[in-house]
C-alpha cells in the first residue's frame, strides 16, 4: 500500500469514502478520519508542526467521532452538574481538572499555550507533579465541553478533579512504574551476568561463535528494556521537541537509543563493542529514581487529598418538624439542619445550633486532643464527634466546605514557583542545550583525532551530564514540605511563600485573636442616663450578630431586637438599623469621627463605645486572655526577628499585652490604613515583615506583608488575604513554618549543591574518555536517587 493511502497523521488506511487534507511541513496531507484533521489542524495551528519532523512513530488515532466526544463532553455544561466542582470567581469560573497523559514540564507547556490561545479563557496553570490543571474562564464566551475537547484535541484526558478518581489515577501510574522497573531490573540481571562473563573471562577461552551467541541473547533481552522501560523517556523528549523545546529526557534518548542502535550494528556486522548491559542498567536506575520520586509525591498529594476521605457520604437531615430522613452529604444546602449522634462524623461545615460535645479536629489540625463546642461554634465537615449530640444548621456546601478549600488551596500553591525554582527550571534547559552541543563537539573532536571509541565517549558525556537530579531537586523538596505542613495544619497557599519565609527579620503581629484566645468577656461597663442597661445591650447583641470578629462573643445574649442593613467598617466596627434607628458599635476613635465630640470623661477607659449620630448610649471595656504558650513563643522569636504589636483596640489594652509579652513596639488604636502604611514605611527602611493576623480589619495589611499568616478561626476575607493559613489556633504554628521554610531551603541548596557538583566533577572524565558509558550510567543515576531520598525527609512529621 502506497504512502498516500496511509494517513499522514496516525499511519493507518484512510478512507476511500471521506476525504480529509490539511498543509503540513508545506505540504497537503491525507488523513484518515474527523479525529485526525481536528488534532493536526490543532498541532499546525499552534505552531508545533516541527512535531512531524521530530517523532519517531506515527501518532495514535485521533477521535474519529468528534460529534459524538463532544456530546459526551456537553454533559459537563449542566448546571447541576457545574455545582459540584466549578467554582465561581466573580464574573468568572474556575475549575480543576485531572489530566492524564502528563509526564514532563514540556507538557504544562503545551497545554497551557494550548488553552490560552482560546477567547475566554482568563488563565491557565498546570501542576506537572500533581497532573492537575486549574483553569479560569469566562461561561458567557466558552464553554467547559469545549475547554476539555481542547485538551483532547492536543493528545490528553482531562476530567474534573474528583480525589477518589486522582488517587486512582496515581495507583494506577505507580502500577505501570512497579512493571517498568521490575521488568528492567530482571533484564538487567540477566544481561549483567552475560557480560560480566564475558567481560572477564568468566567463562573461560570460549570461540567467537559462542560469544556472538551470548550477544545475541543479551541483545533480546535488552530490546524489551528500550521499548517498553525506556518508553517514558521517548515519549518526554518527544513531547519537548514538539513544542519547541528540550528537556533531560532529550539526551537520555539520545543515549539509549544511540547505544542500543550501535549494539545492533556490533552484533550484526560481528565487530565492535557493545554495551547492552549499561542500556539496561541506566534505564533501571533512572527508572528507580522517577518511581522515587513518584512515589514523594503521590505520598504528599495524600495528605490533602485524602482529607476528602473522612467525609461521610450520607447525612440525618433534620426538618421543620424534626423529622430525620437519610440525605447524601453533597446534596446539602445552606440553611439546611442534620443530627450528628456521638461517635459519628461531621458530615458537613456549620454552626451548632443545639448541643455541646467534644470534637475531634486532627485530620484538619495535626492536634489530637479534643476541642469542646457548644451552641454558636462552628464544626466542619469530617471532624469525628465524640460525645454528645449536636444540631448543626448548615453554613456551606460540600464543595466550598474547608477540607475542599484546602486542596483547593494546595493545588494553587505549587502553581507559584519559588524563584529558585524558576532558576533551575530556566538553567536546566539551557544545561541541556549546552550537554547537546558539548557530546557533539567531543564526538567530532575525538572523530578528528581518529579514534575508535567517539561514538561512545559522546555517549559518556551524554549520559554523565545529564541533568536528572538537578530537575529533581527544587520540585521534590517543596512538595515534600508542604505535606509536612499539611498533617500539622498549617497550609500554604504559595509554594514561594517557603523562600520568603527564609528572609523576613521582622514579625508584625495582631492582637486580638492572635496573641490572645479570642474568647472576650465584659470586664467594665456603664450605660448613659437616656437608655436603659438591657436595651443598649440588646441593641449591641443585635449589632455583633453580624460580626465575624472575635470581640462579639462578648455580646451575645438572649434579646429582642433585630438589626437591619448592617454594615461593617473594618477597624471601627458596625453600623445598622433597630427599630428604625440606625446605631453604631465600635471603637472611640469612630465615635469622635461619627458625632464630631469628645467622649465624656468616664470612670473607665472603654474600648468598646454604643452610640447613636449624637450620643454615646454604653461603653465597655472588653477583655480577653492571651493564649497558653504565647509568652514562650513570643520569648524564642524575638531572639532572632524584631517584633511589633499591631492593633486596634485602646493603647491601654495594648500596652497590657504588651507588657506581659515583653514587646517594646506596641501600637494600639490602629485602623486597616494606618496598619498599611506602618507596614510600607517598615518595608521602605528594608524591613521584610511576617504579618500576623485574623480579623477581617487585618486583611489589607496581610496583603501588603512579605509573608502574611491568617491564624486560628480567621475571618474568610483574613485567610483570602494571607499567604500561609493555621487551622490550629495556637501560635506556635509560626515556629514550624519557619523551621521547615528553613530546612526546606537548605534541602534545595543541598540538592542543587551535589547535582551541580557531580555534574561538573564528571564532565571532564567523559570528556577526555577516562569514563565508560556503564560508569556514567550509574553515577548519574544514583546522583538522582540521592536527591530525592534527600528530599523525602522532609516527609517526617516529628522533623522538628
Amino acid at each position: 500500500m502506497s504512502n498516500h493511502e496511509n494517513c499522514y497523521h496516525c499511519g493507518l488506511p484512510n478512507d476511500p469514502q471521506q476525504e480529509f487534507f490539511t498543509t503540513i511541513l508545506g505540504q497537503p496531507r491525507q488523513l484518515c478520519c474527523p479525529g485526525c484533521h481536528a488534532v493536526a489542524t490543532a498541532i499546525v495551528e499552534n505552531g508545533l508542526e516541527s512535531y512531524y519532523q521530530f517523532r519517531t512513530e506515527p501518532a495514535e488515532k485521533g477521535d474519529d467521532a468528534l460529534d459524538i466526544t463532544l456530546a459526551k463532553l456537553a454533559i459537563y455544561d449542566q448546571p447541576e452538574l457545574q455545582e459540584e466542582f466549578v467554582y465561581d470567581e466573580g464574573k468568572h469560573k474556575q475549575i480543576q481538572l485531572t489530566i492524564e497523559g502528563i509526564t514532563c514540564a514540556a507538557c504544562g507547556w503545551l497545554i497551557e499555550k494550548q488553552l490560552i490561545k482560546q477567547a475566554g479563557i482568563k488563565q491557565v496553570a498546570v501542576n506537572v507533579a500533581e497532573r492537575r490543571a486549574v483553569v479560569t474562564w469566562e461561561s458567557a464566551t466558552i464553554s467547559l465541553s469545549k475547554i476539555l475537547l481542547t485538551i483532547k484535541r492536543i493528545g490528553y484526558h482531562a476530567m474534573p478533579f474528583q480525589p477518589d478518581q486522582h488517587e486512582q489515577s496515581f495507583i494506577n501510574e505507580h502500577k505501570r512504574y512497579l512493571k517498568k522497573v521490575g521488568l528492567a531490573g530482571i533484564m538487567t540481571m540477566q544481561v549483567m551476568m552475560l557480560m560480566t562473563g564475558l567481560y572477564f573471562d568468566l567463562f573461560g577461552n570460549i570461540g567467537h561463535e559462542t560469544r556472538q551467541y551470548f550477544y545475541w541473547i543479551a541483545l533480546v533481552l535488552t530490546t524489551p528494556v528500550v521499548f517498553y522501560s525506556g518508553s517514558v523517556f521517548y515519549l518526554g523528549a518527544f513531547k519537548a521537541l514538539a513544542a519547541k523545546t528540550v528537556n533531560m529526557d532529550v539526551p537520555v534518548t539520545i543515549a539509549v537509543l544511540g547505544t542500543y542502535l550501535a549494539g545492533i550494528k556490533s552484533v550484526l556486522l560481528e565487530e565492535g563493542e557493545v554495551y547492552f548491559e549499561s542500556i539496561c542498567m541506566f534505564v533501571f536506575l533512572l527508572l528507580l529514581s522517577r518511581f522515587l520520586e513518584h512515589r514523594a509525591r503521590q505520598k504528599a498529594a495524600q495528605v490533602s487529598a485524602n482529607l476528602m476521605q473522612h467525609i461521610p457520604v450520607t447525612a440525618n437531615q433534620l426538618d421543620e418538624k424534626g423529622n430525620l430522613t437519610t440525605q447524601l452529604a453533597k446534596s446539602l444546602s445552606v440553611g439546611d439542619k442534620v443530627l450528628v449522634k456521638a461517635g459519628e462524623t461531621v458530615p458537613i461545615d456549620g454552626i451548632i445550633e443545639r448541643g455541646e460535645s467534644r470534637i475531634d479536629e486532627s485530620m484538619l489540625t495535626g492536634e489530637f486532643a479534643p476541642v469542646a463546642k457548644v451552641a454558636g461554634d462552628g464544626v466542619y465537615g469530617g471532624t469525628i464527634n465524640q460525645n454528645g449530640v449536636l444540631e448543626v444548621r448548615v453554613t456551606a456546601t460540600l464543595k466550598n466546605a474547608l477540607v475542599n478549600q484546602i486542596i483547593r488551596l494546595q493545588t494553587s500553591a505549587l502553581i507559584n514557583k519559588p524563584k529558585i525554582a524558576q532558576t533551575a527550571d530556566r538553567f536546566s534547559k539551557i544545561f541541556v542545550s549546552i550537554v547537546l552541543v558539548l557530546s557533539a563537539l567531543t564526538f567530532g573532536f575525538w572523530s578528528y583525532l581518529g579514534s575508535e571509541q567517539a561514538f561512545w565517549i559522546m555517549i559518556a558525556v551524554l549520559i554523565a551530564t545529564c541533568p536528572c537530579a538537578l530537575g529533581l531537586a527544587t520540585p521534590s523538596a517543596l512538595t515534600c514540605a508542604m505535606a509536612n505542613l499539611n498533617s500539622h495544619g498549617i497550609l500554604i497557599k504559595r509554594a514561594d511563600a517557603l523562600e520568603q519565609l527564609t528572609k523576613i527579620d521582622t514579625i508584625a503581629l495582631d492582637k486580638t485573636g492572635t496573641l490572645t484566645k479570642g474568647a472576650f468577656s465584659i470586664e467594665k461597663q456603664v450605660f448613659a442616663p437616656e437608655i436603659h442597661e438591657s436595651t443598649a445591650l440588646g441593641i449591641a447583641h443585635a449589632l455583633e450578630t453580624a460580626s465575624e470578629h472575635p470581640i462579639a462573643s462578648a455580646f451575645l445574649s438572649n434579646t429582642d431586637f433585630t438589626a437591619r442593613n448592617v454594615k461593617v467598617e473594618p477597624g471601627k466596627g458596625l453600623m445598622g438599623h433597630v427599630d428604625g434607628e440606625v446605631f453604631y458599635i465600635g471603637s472611640p476613635q469612630w465615635f469622635a469621627e461619627v458625632t464630631g465630640h469628645t467622649l465624656v470623661v468616664l470612670p473607665l477607659s472603654p474600648n468598646v463605645i454604643l452610640f447613636n449620630e449624637h450620643q454615646w448610649l454604653a461603653a465597655f471595656v472588653v477583655s480577653d486572655e492571651l493564649k497558653e504558650g504565647t509568652d514562650t513563643v513570643i520569648d524564642e522569636l524575638r531572639a532572632r526577628y524584631a517584633m511589633c504589636l499591631l492593633s486596634g483596640d485602646t493603647q491601654k489594652q495594648v500596652d497590657k499585652v504588651a507588657r506581659a509579652l515583653n514587646i517594646q513596639n506596641a501600637m494600639g488604636e490602629m485602623t486597616p490604613e494606618s496598619k498599611m502604611a506602618y507596614m510600607q514605611d517598615a518595608q521602605r527602611d528594608g524591613s521584610r515583615v511576617l504579618m500576623m493576623g485574623d480579623g477581617i480589619n487585618d486583611a489589607p495589611v496581610l496583603a501588603q506583608a512579605d509573608v502574611s499568616v491568617a491564624v486560628g478561626n480567621a475571618t474568610d476575607v483574613a485567610r483570602s488575604a494571607a499567604d500561609v493559613i493555621f487551622l490550629n489556633a495556637e501560635l506556635q504554628g509560626v515556629q514550624r513554618v519557619i523551621g521547615i521554610a528553613e530546612l526546606t531551603a537548605r534541602k534545595i541548596k543541598q540538592n542543587m549543591a551535589w547535582a551541580l557538583g557531580y555534574n561538573v566533577s564528571i564532565l571532564p572524565f567523559a570528556v577526555s574518555g577516562i569514563l565508560h558509558p556503564w560508569m556514567a550510567m550509574v553515577g548519574m543515576s544514583l546522583s538522582s536517587i540521592i536527591v530525592v531520598a534527600n528530599s523525602a525527609r522532609l516527609l517526617k512529621k516529628d522533623l522538628l
